[in-house]
């Protein structure tokens, strides 16, 4: 009997200090950090990511009069930084933050319009870590909104990203007396960055704008942060003979695609970053058959859309240099496998063959080269311009009608109503700058 009653009291103390010992070690609770707040917009949806360490606990909900939308982070001993983000054409006029009930931040958004919104957390990938996701769609106004009450959208740029491969740690190829392509490949994108500038149909976005080093996806994801149109990277070949010469233009291989497409169905959980572009490709709410149907159509359109493009850039780099092949390549160049941005990369020349590295070193020759890569994206896009963009507004507009005297010339014209020679003969299927008198040439809008 004594035994049975040691044996309890022993039962119970093992109980008492298995307790104690493992409470002991029950990791507490760490605070989170909000490291970063980003803001972007793609059609309707407003999206806000929250850079955070480690996981947390959320709560996001709406009030009205006025109207707000709140989020509610708890333990986070930071207030995040707010000032930087643009609220400009966004439903959001106001964002504030600061703690309640202790270390837990409150952040709240002032709101202009009615909106709807979803939450969610996404997990660390290779670009991102944690992340809390918020979007907002702004309501449909009902039909008896009065035309005052519509806000109407300017028309936009096209916006072309140019990156100039390689960079800082990573030289490229090196040619004759230490040329190297990362110097020369930064030169010709900023020539060719200047030239979409200068014309106001166009926004030219320097990926890299100094020596340094970029990761490739990193390269694309500055081109979605930008919303570009059309993605084009800049580099010189190379080759152990150094008799090989010619340019080259390279669009995505289909074996480059369905690997990307593979990559992003198996990580659609981490890619709800993927809103930028020409197609606002999202992909984070819907099931895995729907997300494979909508990536392989995007990825098509794409890849079509760089083929056509790198056909009419690669005829214009004829004209200014000896072509390596006679037709658009294709290969799976990681930095071509963004599936919502048309892309190609461009090989100016040879570094490797002395006499085109003294070319590829020549100003002239990189603003020629520069310029046959504008002619050429601009032709593609002056016979497809995007809707809702400034050249598609030019292009639909009725054009003058100009009739040649004696002593004109199609570059005094051209001078006179500012539009390139190049968009003057395209426009009248002109095969030829030489014009005759009486001769008619339709001006396309400006």
């Amino acid at each position: 009997m004594q035994f049975f009653k040691q044996l309890k009291i022993y039962i119970a103390t093992l109980g008492i200090l298995t307790f104690l010992f493992s409470t002991a070690f029950i990791p507490s609770v760490n605070a989170a950090e909000i490291n970063s707040v980003r803001l972007s917009q793609i059609a309707e949806k407003t999206r806000i990511v929250f850079d955070v360490s480690g996981t947390i606990k959320y709560k996001v909900f709406q009030l009205d009069n006025p109207r707000r939308l709140v989020v509610d982070v708890a333990n986070v001993p930071t207030r995040p930084s707010l000032s930087h983000l643009k609220l400009n054409n966004s439903p959001i006029s106001k964002m504030r933050a600061a703690h309640r009930k202790g270390k837990d931040i409150r952040i709240v958004l002032d709101l202009k319009q009615a909106v709807s919104h979803k939450a969610f957390t996404l997990a660390a990938n290779n670009q991102y870590g944690n992340r809390l996701v918020v979007d907002l769609r702004v309501k449909q106004q009902s039909k008896s909104s009065s035309v005052d009450e519509v806000v109407k959208q300017p028309d936009r740029k096209i916006v072309i990203a140019i990156d100039a491969g390689h960079g800082g740690v990573d030289p490229g190829a090196l040619g004759p007396n230490r040329m190297r392509e990362k110097i020369v490949v930064l030169q010709i994108s900023k020539r060719l960055e200047k030239l979409f500038d200068k014309d106001p149909n166009y926004d030219g976005v320097l990926i890299r704008t100094g020596d340094y080093f970029l990761a490739h996806r990193k390269r694309t994801q500055i081109a979605r942060e930008n919303k570009a149109d059309f993605f084009v990277s800049i580099h010189a070949d190379a080759f152990t003979d150094p008799r090989a010469n010619g340019a080259s233009v390279y669009a995505l291989s289909n074996r480059g695609a369905s690997s990307e497409a593979a990559r992003f169905l198996a990580k659609k959980q981490n890619n709800a970053d993927l809103i930028g572009g020409s197609t606002a490709l999202d992909l984070d709410d819907k099931d895995e058959m729907l997300a494979g149907v909508l990536l392989d159509l995007s990825m098509t359109a794409t890849m079509n859309t760089s083929l056509e493009a790198g056909k009419r850039v690669l005829k214009q780099m004829g004209s200014v240099a000896r072509l390596h092949k006679k037709k658009v390549e294709q290969a799976a160049f990681l930095v071509l496998k963004s599936p919502d941005i048309p892309s190609l990369l461009i090989e100016t020349g040879f570094i490797s063959n002395p006499k085109e590295a003294r070319k590829l070193a020549s100003a002239d020759y990189q603003q020629r080269m520069a310029k046959a890569i504008f002619n050429g994206l601009d032709q593609y896009y002056s016979e497809h311009p995007p809707e809702g963009t400034i050249l598609a507004r030019v292009m639909s507009e009725k054009p003058l009608r100009y009739i040649v005297a004696r002593g004109d010339t199609l570059s005094e014209i051209s001078a006179q109503y500012k539009i390139s020679m190049s968009k003057i003969m395209r426009y009248n299927n002109m095969s030829s700058s030489v014009i005759r008198v009486g001769q008619e040439i339709a001006i396309p809008g400006r």
